[in-house]
Formats: structure tokens, C-alpha cells, sequence
């Protein structure tokens, strides 16, 4: 995901955690605020519940991936903080797409075609 997709400022990720609507899934959070501007840019946290470093680091960079490829399919005009959960670490990368893809489309920033 390219630096001008993420949102990096603690502040910036208090602010939305704080303000924002929150759709959950045993695997991942999904917080969305609204924002300002015409853009959309997104947050991934992984807590020390998923497990160690390497395996945090495996998360996410699997979920900005997943986050990369809907991209192009999302809405602009939201700042988001996904947030990874414990059992995260055990899924297939194919289950965690689904689950991000379903927990994107509930918060109704992407429209996903079955096909």
C-alpha cells in the first residue's frame, strides 16, 4: 500500500479510534471516521495478541496487501484503522481477504460484485 494510502500519526489513529464507527469480525476491527478531505487512508495495528514480532509483521503485511488490492474499489472520503485480532495469526491468507473484504463492504466503503 503506498505511503499516501496509510494513515501514520498516532494522533491521527487516536482521533479516528475515538471518533469512528466500529465493524468487528473475530479476525479483524475495522474503525471508520470520515474524513475531510477527498481521499481514503487506512491505519493497520497489530497488538502483541497476535503473537511475536515475526508473526505481527507476517499479519500485516498481509493485510496491507489485501488492503492494496480493494483499493481501487473503495470510496474515498474515509480514514480507517484496521485492527488485527489474535486468531488473525492462525488463518489462511484467502479466509483473511474474505473477512476484510465482507468487514469493508459492511461499513459501505467498497461494493463487491459476486463474480
Amino acid at each position: 500500500m503506498k505511503r499516501r494510502f496509510r494513515l501514520t500519526r498516532s494522533n491521527d489513529i487516536k482521533r479516528v479510534r475515538r471518533a469512528g464507527k466500529s465493524y468487528a469480525h473475530p479476525l479483524v476491527v475495522l474503525v471508520v471516521s470520515t474524513a475531510s478531505e477527498n481521499t481514503h487512508r487506512i491505519a493497520i495495528i497489530t497488538g502483541k495478541s497476535v503473537g511475536g514480532a515475526v508473526e505481527r509483521n507476517l499479519i500485516r503485511r498481509r493485510l496491507r496487501a489485501i488492503c492494496d488490492h480493494l483499493l481501487p474499489e473503495m470510496k474515498p472520503g474515509f480514514e480507517a484503522v484496521l485492527i488485527a485480532r489474535g486468531p488473525s495469526q492462525k488463518a489462511e491468507f484467502r479466509d483473511l481477504e474474505n473477512v476484510v473484504s465482507s468487514v469493508f463492504q459492511r461499513a459501505g466503503l467498497i461494493n463487491i460484485s459476486n463474480g
